[in-house]
């Protein structure tokens, strides 16, 4: 994870700078500035019109009764695609065009998903093994003394909660 954020906040900035230099001396310091902000707005205007797609996607398959974690995954992709097209750079700004081509953004989301379930399957079946080493009956609760918590340490939670509106 370190390398990670070291890569996008260390060496990602390093490198926009060095390209915004390179194209500044090519084209000039205005016409490189006007092509950075007309590709933020292009870019935030496509991501908005995609992300509002999405959205009504996630309604639509909601409104049917099916978990829309397809369009989930792809509506985070996009709100990526959009911070990276609105920071200023020409790399940021590649990155995140090739994110708003929906076959790469399809092809990610399945890549992400097959990840997710891999560590969902890793969590759940630890968690399960750890309520199979222990388990509460009943029982163990009950067994006709007045006094449950003095017998049954640590298997008995005593309280009370007041639901506030």
């Amino acid at each position: 994870m370190f390398r990670l954020l070291f890569l996008l906040f260390v060496i990602v900035p390093i490198i926009e700078i060095s390209v915004l230099m390179q194209v500044g001396e090519w084209l000039g310091a205005w016409p490189t500035v006007f092509i950075v902000i007309i590709t933020a707005w292009l870019g935030a205007k496509n991501v908005q019109r995609q992300g509002v797609a999405t959205l009504n996607s996630v309604q639509n398959k909601m409104a049917q009764g099916q978990m829309p974690s397809d369009e989930i995954v792809a509506g985070l992709l996009l709100l990526v695609a959009g911070v990276t097209l609105i920071t200023p750079g020409f790399v940021t700004d590649a990155f995140g065009l090739l994110l708003l081509v929906p076959q790469l953004r399809a092809a990610l989301v399945k890549a992400i998903q097959k990840r997710l379930v891999v560590s969902q399957m890793g969590a759940a079946s630890f968690t399960h093994q750890h309520f199979e080493q222990s388990p509460i009956n009943d029982n163990d609760f009950h067994d006709g003394s007045k006094d449950n918590s003095t017998q049954h340490q640590g298997k008995v939670l005593d309280g009370e909660f007041e639901r506030k509106d």
